[in-house]
């Protein structure tokens, strides 16, 4: 395998599936049955679930939420997702633990990097949620924290879209795919693969991205071993 440790961020929203809201169980279980593909591989596996299937802080506040509590409101939509995405695994014969950024025990156990390590190294999946615990960060930002963190080999970027494009491939045709792009170029261009905080950490951190197409079922595996299914961005 050309990883030994990743960190795997996927998109609340396509866990929506066909669905438009929620959960859609197929796609739950498509990406479980991806993620324990990879840990049979020996790949040690950190995740990071954004909430937006469920709620999205900075849309609340659009609508009169107060954005803190809007935040933390998204922060629970996470754990939702991280607790769907456990129970996904453990049903198939997968160990995972739920790891949580605000106290939160019994429902998930105290995130650190040690014990979120420590697990990988057990051979369970580490999911953190609730982003970086704190407002006003989003869970890409979240998911680069944690990726430096838990000393990963690169980020991966599970979207509905194959890699990063000139411009969105859903609104124009004529987008152009890079299979390789540099985070000043991404800044440059203003491409948006991550928000500018999370981008910002990792080419500081020297953390590559790695872009691809979660939803395609053997995408997770191909990416591993080493095949073009996206787009890797770095310094």
């Amino acid at each position: 395998m050309k990883y030994n440790r990743i960190l795997l961020k996927l998109s609340g929203e396509s866990l929506m599936g066909k669905q438009g809201y929620g959960i859609d169980p197929e796609r739950l279980n498509s990406y479980a049955r991806q993620i324990q593909e990879a840990a049979d591989s020996g790949v040690q596996i950190g995740i990071v679930i954004g909430g937006g299937n469920i709620f999205r802080g900075l849309s609340g506040a659009a609508k009169g939420f107060d954005r803190v509590k809007g935040d933390q409101m998204g922060m629970m939509a996470t754990v939702i997702n991280s607790l769907a995405l456990s129970s996904a695994l453990e049903a198939i014969g997968q160990p995972s633990k739920v790891l949580t950024a605000i106290p939160m025990f019994p429902v998930g156990y105290p995130y650190s990097k040690w014990e979120a390590i420590k697990t990988m190294k057990e051979g369970s999946i580490a999911i953190m949620s609730c982003g970086t615990g704190s407002p006003y960060f989003t869970t890409d930002t979240g998911s680069a924290l944690r990726a430096i963190e838990i000393e990963a080999d690169v980020m991966l970027k599970g979207t509905r879209v194959d890699g990063v494009y000139t411009a969105d491939p859903e609104k124009d045709p004529e987008a152009k795919k890079f299979d390789e792009i540099t985070y000043d170029e991404v800044l440059a261009r203003n491409l948006k693969v991550m928000d500018i905080t999370a981008t910002a950490l990792c080419k500081e951190n020297n953390m590559p991205i790695y872009v691809f197409n979660m939803d395609v079922e053997g995408n997770l595996a191909k990416m591993l071993k080493g095949e073009k299914v996206g787009t890797l961005v770095s310094n």
